[in-house]
């Protein structure tokens, strides 16, 4: 399987740089069983009442910083925490970097450089308590968002609210997971009515969702380690919701990614709390999830891949196409689609 099968041409005027308001009022390509052009509000019409809606309930850290390295500037990027005050980052220019090097960001805020790894990624020791390291990167750090939304003076204000979604209540993610930017209180109160069901789960998305895939041969793609957590509460949900025939819609591929790491062979679901790598291309046996509900995704990428593995690529392409055509907004701030999974696909 190779990487350029995974391809497809964007018209750059198709990357939203803002997100629409309301966030439900964003377009959705709905995918199951044909395609059709439908809208985020219509959600509630369209599920089928008693679904698992399961979201990723992790919130954005400003993990973006500039800071020196005696005279010359460094960009970091945190994006997965090791202890209270130690994180791999993304720096640039990483080659600059030497063990034992220290990244001055503002007085008081600095960081020593302890190892420097492949892709630009290094490992960064704060020499601080963690509250004062807390305290710090709400005053300094910026919301990390992706290359492919252009802001001439780097993120700001609005984006710090528009990068977060309603779900989010757990520090530690350097990625919105971007389909629950979709949703409103509203939204939430229409499907309540019904007879939806929630669930939430973490996965702290890491700043590599932005890196794209640079080999060739999909299979030695490497993909970077995030962090997930699902309790026995949810964990019994998912189950019961199975048992009883009722669909579980992911909302997000990270809500998924995360959901199909924990479940076994069985389709048994249990309480999970650990790192995940997984990878899902065309072929992968998904256990956990009946329907996603997801953005569009960046030609090259895991998530591509992932929504191909999901809901067959020659769907996928189709209607990736369509949605160009038809002027869908791509990416982070834009629409959606609703996809089912097509075991054989």
């Amino acid at each position: 399987m190779k990487t350029s099968d995974f391809d497809f041409d964007l018209p750059p005027e198709c990357i939203a740089q803002r997100p629409v308001e309301p966030r439900d009022a964003a377009r959705l390509l709905d995918l199951r069983g044909g395609m059709y052009d439908r809208m985020v509000a219509e959600l509630p019409e369209l599920l089928e009442p008693g679904s698992l809606l399961v979201v990723n309930d992790t919130r954005v850290i400003p993990a973006q910083l500039e800071g020196r390295r005696g005279e010359g500037r460094i960009f970091v990027t945190l994006h997965k925490q090791q202890s209270d005050t130690e994180w791999l980052a993304f720096a640039r220019p990483a080659k600059r970097l030497r063990p034992g090097d220290r990244i001055e960001f503002a007085d008081g805020f600095a960081a020593e450089m302890v190892e420097r790894r492949e892709g630009g990624e290094v490992f960064l020791r704060f020499h601080m308590t963690s509250v004062a390291f807390n305290d710090a990167l709400l005053r300094y750090g910026r919301t990390p968002l992706p290359p492919y939304i252009k802001r001439s003076g780097g993120p700001d204000g609005r984006d710090s609210h528009d990068y977060q979604t309603m779900f989010a209540a757990r520090e530690g993610a350097v990625a919105a997971p971007t389909a629950g930017l979709h949703f409103t209180p509203e939204l939430m109160a229409a499907l309540n009515a019904a007879g939806m069901e929630l669930a939430t789960v973490t996965l702290h998305v890491g700043a590599g969702t932005f890196l794209p895939v640079t080999v060739e041969d999909v299979a030695e793609h490497r993909m970077h380690a995030e962090y997930g957590e699902i309790d026995a509460g949810t964990a019994s949900q998912i189950n019961a919701a199975r048992d009883d025939g009722r669909p579980v819609v992911s909302i997000g591929t990270t809500a998924l990614r995360v959901l199909e790491s924990a479940i076994d062979a069985e389709g048994r679901m249990s309480e999970f709390r650990d790192d995940t790598r997984l990878f899902c291309t065309p072929g992968f046996e998904f256990r956990a999830v009946d329907q996603l509900f997801t953005n569009f995704h960046l030609p090259r990428s895991t998530l591509f891949m992932l929504v191909c593995a999901f809901a067959g690529t020659a769907r996928m392409r189709d209607a990736y196409r369509h949605a160009i055509d038809a002027k869908y907004r791509f990416f982070s701030y834009g629409d959606a689609t609703l996809l089912g999974w097509e075991k054989n696909g």
